[in-house]
């Protein structure tokens, strides 16, 4: 039967290791750095990519204020043209391949209306969104800037 200080050093050595595993794993949604976290387009308008089950989801948090639409209006399905961009999933299965890198997702654009093929790389404090049909060769990036969190509530 192992004596007090065993079982102390061993209790120690075990929380010593899961608070390493845990600083070394961390949670990607709130370290700085990564692709997760908000994002500000050129436009202003702000975009949330967010772990949602297996995948990356990327939300709107904030409109463009130049945008002066608050709905869907150019979708192509008129089912859904009154549903509000604030909170608008339109960034949806992408896979997390690293801390910096978003593949095999799908980019709902609402001001063209249309869906595509998307990649995201995060560097530091911008990330480089790809959105292409086919191969990423055939696309275009957009270049955005890491904000501190939006809550969705303030979304106008």
């Amino acid at each position: 039967m192992p004596d007090n200080r065993q079982t102390m050093l061993r209790t120690s050595l075990i929380l010593v290791l899961v608070m390493q595993a845990a600083t070394l794993l961390g949670d990607s949604a709130s370290a700085p750095g990564g692709v997760l976290g908000y994002w500000e387009r050129p436009s202003k308008a702000v975009l949330r990519f967010y772990p949602c089950g297996r995948e990356v989801c990327g939300m709107i948090v904030r409109l463009s204020p130049t945008s002066g639409r608050k709905t869907d209006s150019r979708n192509p399905d008129a089912g859904l043209r009154s549903r509000p961009l604030c909170g608008l999933n339109i960034g949806t299965g992408f896979q997390q391949t690293d801390a910096n890198h978003l593949v095999g997702g799908r980019l709902y654009d609402p001001v063209s209306g249309k869906t595509y093929s998307g990649m995201a790389t995060a560097e530091g404090d911008q990330v480089t969104l790809r959105g292409y049909v086919g191969i990423s060769w055939f696309g275009k990036s957009e270049i955005w800037h890491r904000v501190a969190p939006i809550r969705l509530e303030d979304c106008r």
